[in-house]
């Protein structure tokens, strides 16, 4: 009983305790003609507060990376520490609990319903956890996106920029410890992604939020304070740029 007590301890999440600890990551999927290794032995830690870009060549590894970081997935080897949580230790149950109470996610594609408004959009995370007031702190972040007139247009009804704007505010309007983002600007031409680049990392400094992101533009890359570089499912620099 007391070592039981003395691990629970260990990944309690304390100021000190990392954002994310990553150990001996590996992932492998079952193909006809074999088994495929995706990720070998991947293993690092992220510090609350940090901003990290994942990059690589397209297969290196870096979607499944996230994918299994934010508990999305899981690992065929090692573990993951997400804010003092060891998600292998959850059933899917208990990592969606996780997810729901402490991760915000922006995708390339926004992943928006279109069945609903952008305030809807942005009111769904706060109405799934249950808050009692999910309008108000919508409406807020919205108008600080710079969408305070477009709250009762359909995702159809906006732009691409628009559309990644409603992703942002829905992505922080729950002040996630922890916001994963998945190439953010993929689907935007260069004056857009620019843009919603300055607003994501000034969101993220008003919230404090551990940003970690994967992304193929080095522009991106180099805004955050540390790279994880992948190389065939390997890690091979976990370096801060110059």
């Amino acid at each position: 009983m007391a070592d039981s007590t003395e691990l629970h301890a260990e990944v309690k999440p304390t100021a000190l305790q990392p954002a994310l600890r990553v150990e001996a990551l590996g992932k492998r999927v079952p193909l006809p003609s074999g088994e495929l290794t995706i990720l070998h032995g991947v293993g690092f830690e992220i510090a609350r507060g940090d901003t990290v870009a994942i990059v690589g060549a397209s297969g290196s590894g870096k979607s499944t990376l996230l994918s299994l970081l934010a508990g999305l997935d899981s690992p065929s080897d090692g573990s993951v520490v997400l804010d003092g949580e060891s998600l292998s230790s959850l059933d899917e149950d208990g990592r969606a609990r996780v997810r729901g109470e402490k991760v915000g996610f922006v995708f390339q594609s926004f992943q928006l319903l279109p069945s609903l408004t952008a305030l809807e959009n942005v009111m769904l995370p706060l109405e799934l956890r249950g808050d009692a007031d999910a309008e108000g702190p919508a409406r807020q972040i919205l108008q600080k996106v710079g969408l305070g007139e477009r709250l009762g247009h359909y995702p159809r009804q906006l732009s691409g920029g628009e559309q990644q704007r409603v992703a942002l505010a829905r992505a922080f309007v729950t002040r996630p410890s922890l916001l994963f983002a998945d190439e953010p600007t993929g689907n935007l031409d260069t004056h857009t992604g620019q843009a919603i680049i300055e607003l994501l990392f000034a969101l993220n400094a008003e919230a404090g939020t551990t940003l970690v992101l994967v992304t193929h533009d080095e522009h991106l890359a180099v805004r955050c304070g540390r790279i994880l570089r992948l190389d065939s499912g390997r890690l091979v620099d976990a370096g801060t740029h110059a």
